[in-house]
């Protein structure tokens, strides 16, 4: 709700902006300005903004309304690229990443080409400001070394096959799910939602955790007074029914791998199972669990630590 207030708000604002703008832009159409009040604004905004058109002079309604259908037909051309491309995104994981990068690429150069083509039929000598400015400066100006680093870096990311969206990845600490590639940036969400946003040329070091099984470890404790192999003979068979309860969550039946560890209280016995990366926590949960089960119904006692006081007489 709050942001849904704040959008409004801003968009009340811009709208508010935007009529100022036309007022003090188009003295013309101001009711409360005399004709001699027009003309002096007139002369005035010529004088501060003229240098930006052409001999066609001031800005009017027939070349506003040609620039707003210029704006229009580069919308509906690039909103029905992207359409095209999400159909394409629907069919894996990798047609996905593309149709993103290009979905990301499209919208840039339309807002480009949307911008250039309106100023050009508004009259706006984009020659003259191009010249003056120097293309050299307007690049490093707006920062397009580094969004060209990041589209290039980005572009690289998809064709190599680095990572895709869906893919679950550890990027300096974080670990989440790659929600989108743009052409600059790529998001991550990690389990509880938080999103982290960064370059494409600042991924270094990633570790891609989609890409082969993942390994859900299990330990479980038992008593010293009780034999190992009365308690892998319940264990071992049991651990196929675990795997046919939860062949959603396991891509194989749970592994025994032996004895870990002879600890202070308990010998500490070890199960592994295989999983994709998106049920690495659910399957150790779910194991632990089981296992738990298997013990309390074959009466196998799972040891805690405990203190043994001796009194002295």
């Amino acid at each position: 709700m709050k942001r849904k207030g704040k959008a409004i708000k801003r968009v009340i604002i811009i709208i508010l902006l935007a009529v100022v703008l036309a007022v003090l832009l188009f003295p013309d159409y101001n009711p409360l300005l005399s004709e001699s009040g027009k003309a002096a604004a007139n002369a005035q905004i010529q004088s501060t903004f003229g240098a930006l058109f052409t001999g066609s002079g001031m800005l009017t309604p027939a070349n506003l309304m040609a620039a707003a259908a210029a704006l229009i037909m580069v919308y509906l051309a690039t909103t029905l690229f992207c359409g095209i491309l999400s159909l394409f995104a629907k069919r894996s994981n990798r047609s996905k990443s593309v149709a993103e990068l290009f979905i990301s690429i499209a919208k840039c150069v339309g807002a480009i080409v949307g911008i250039v083509w309106a100023l050009s039929a508004v009259g706006v000598n984009l020659t003259g400001i191009f010249a003056s400015l120097g293309i050299l400066s307007l690049i490093v100006g707006f920062g397009a070394q580094s969004l060209i680093e990041d589209a290039i870096t980005g572009i690289f990311i998809i064709f190599e096959g680095q990572y895709q969206v869906g893919d679950i990845i550890v990027l300096d600490g974080f670990r989440g799910t790659v929600e989108n590639i743009g052409i600059r940036t790529t998001t991550i969400k990690d389990t509880g939602g938080n999103l982290k946003v960064i370059n494409n040329s600042d991924i270094r070091n990633l570790q891609n955790r989609s890409r082969n099984a993942s390994l859900v470890v299990s330990e479980i404790g038992m008593r010293y007074e009780d034999r190992i192999e009365d308690v892998e003979k319940v264990l071992i068979p049991a651990l196929q029914d675990i795997y046919e309860r939860n062949k959603d969550i396991y891509l194989a039946p749970p592994r025994y791998v032996g004895v870990e560890a002879l600890a202070d209280s308990a010998v500490v016995l070890r199960v592994v199972a295989d999983v994709t990366e998106e049920n690495i926590f659910v399957g150790r949960r779910t194991l632990n669990r089981e296992l738990k089960i298997l013990f309390d119904n074959n009466n196998i006692e799972v040891p805690f630590p405990q203190v043994v006081v001796h009194r002295g007489e």
